[in-house]
């Protein structure tokens, strides 16, 4: 048979067994038995609670719900199988259990239903702890097939768009949802511990500052004013200090318009915390304190499998300067580089392209992302980042070419990015004016000046640390998932024709 008439065959079938799951529901609708009229079913156990329990649960009355993932049918008696949240567990339907006519409707189960099971907990002779049912309720009618169960759902692209069916076939991918959400949590009651309060601030903004990063943009009817959404969370978070709260912290989305790639979704959610009174040292040890913290109360362990590696977060985190690192793996000293001339020449020599605008702090900047980062695998902080790419950051007192900042990377990857930050106004619109010039050079993702912010600033922010941490990245490094969409429910798509 040709290929083409292959899949015409194949795609009768699959009507054809649509079409029969659409009559099996109008039959039940006829005899009014519409699984869609129910309303509520109380559920006891979960599957893994009761394989788990199953000493203190033998021969008990349970009641479990989910989705029925096979079914056998032997005649006056049936086995399927129950996968919820948790798991999956055997039920034995037989029909002197549950009668003739529910045993009837039973058999008439398809792949996909809902269904709720009553009855007792036993094990088959085969060693399986299962569920004796007792009573047996359609809870939901699939009118969809589900794809075919030992192959499961491979395809990428159908996985990302229908994460619906993938939470269904993988159950791998529901477990790294449900480890994201504790991470999240864990997060909240660390920060909680420390006194930090957590916040909600503007997602429409006038202008999109913080990051360095394009926009989205977009129409404020009401107001009949084009606004922005955030690419960052920082500038409201400092007029919360301003205002005196010390400790603050945002778990929320951003939105920054730029490609799509394995680390990189238009949106996305960052979580970014300021503590008054504190620098970048600070921040260092917050970092550190809170990754093992959420490894260890998540994975239950501080040393992650991650790709082919084995991330140590039990160890001190290394620090390095970022000269120092390029020093390191570049065998470039820009301590040594007297001027942008000099770099620039450096830049040609070792093939790292720039652009005309860029000064000397730029490209050791590109030095280090061309040489260093993909050596940085166990957790390092990179400090002391040049002035012209940390336009928010505080002064070194001793080299005021350089900045109090640093980013965590761990497996060349940036995780994290903080600073001591500046809170001395002058400077902070010296920083403005400049991005605004390197704007008008051509640099789409420089910032603006926020008139409001250095309204804020001038009536005066005490000495704080602050940093940003990619949500995203650290559910991939503990959950050893190796693209942003593995960890995004929803991850951005095109929009299919």
């Amino acid at each position: 048979m040709a290929e083409g008439q292959s899949a015409n065959v194949q795609e009768q079938d699959i009507n054809q067994l649509l079409k029969v799951r659409r009559e099996k529901l109008a039959n039940l609708q006829a005899a009014g038995k519409d699984p869609f009229q129910i309303t509520k079913y109380d559920v006891t156990h979960h599957s893994t609670e009761i394989k788990e329990h199953y000493s203190e649960l033998e021969g008990k009355t349970v009641r479990v719900a989910g989705r029925v993932m096979s079914k056998r049918v032997m005649g006056k008696a049936s086995f399927c199988n129950i996968q919820d949240l948790s798991g999956n567990i055997q039920c034995y339907v037989a029909r002197d259990s549950i009668g003739e006519e529910p045993y009837a409707d039973f058999k008439k189960y398809d792949v996909g239903d809902i269904a709720g099971i009553e009855g007792w907990v036993f094990t088959t002779k085969t060693g399986e702890i299962s569920i004796h049912a007792s009573n047996v309720t359609l809870l939901s009618k699939s009118l969809q097939i589900l794809p075919e169960k030992f192959h499961g759902l491979t395809n990428t692209d159908i996985r990302y768009r229908q994460r619906y069916t993938d939470l269904i076939m993988n159950q791998e991918v529901r477990e790294t949802f449900v480890k994201r959400s504790k991470i999240i949590s864990a997060i909240r009651t660390y920060l909680a511990g420390e006194g930090f309060l957590e916040v909600e601030t503007p997602m429409l903004v006038a202008n999109a500052g913080g990051a360095a990063a394009r926009p989205f943009e977009t129409h404020y009817n009401a107001l009949d004013e084009d606004v922005k959404l955030r690419i960052s969370l920082e500038l409201y978070l400092k007029r919360l200090i301003v205002g005196g709260m010390e400790r603050v912290y945002e778990i929320g989305r951003v939105f920054r318009n730029e490609g799509l790639d394995t680390r990189h979704n238009p949106e996305f959610t960052l979580m970014e915390l300021y503590q008054a009174y504190t620098d970048y040292y600070g921040m260092m040890e917050l970092t550190e304190n809170m990754f093992r913290y959420v490894a260890q109360e998540v994975c239950g362990t501080t040393v992650i499998p991650y790709a082919e590696e084995m991330i140590d977060l039990g160890k001190p985190f290394e620090r390095l300067t970022m000269v120092d690192a390029v020093k390191k793996y570049a065998g470039v000293d820009f301590d040594q580089v007297p001027d942008t001339e000099t770099a620039k020449k450096l830049a040609d020599e070792k093939g790292v392209h720039y652009e005309e605008r860029h000064v000397k702090g730029d490209i050791l900047n590109l030095f280090f992302e061309e040489f260093v980062e993909e050596h940085l695998i166990q957790p390092t902080f990179v400090m002391d980042h040049p002035v012209e790419v940390s336009p928010l950051t505080k002064r070194k007192p001793d080299k005021p070419d350089y900045v109090e900042r640093f980013e965590l990377f761990i497996y060349g990857r940036e995780m994290c990015n903080a600073y001591s930050e500046l809170n001395d106004p002058i400077d902070q619109r010296e920083r403005f004016k400049a991005q605004e010039a390197a704007l008008a050079a051509g640099d789409e993702e420089a910032n603006t000046t926020d008139e409001d912010f250095m309204n804020a600033l001038e009536i005066g922010m005490p000495p704080t640390g602050g940093i940003g941490y990619g949500i995203d990245r650290l559910v991939m490094l503990l959950t050893n998932s190796p693209a942003i969409r593995d960890v995004l429910l929803f991850p951005t798509m095109r929009t299919l024709e």
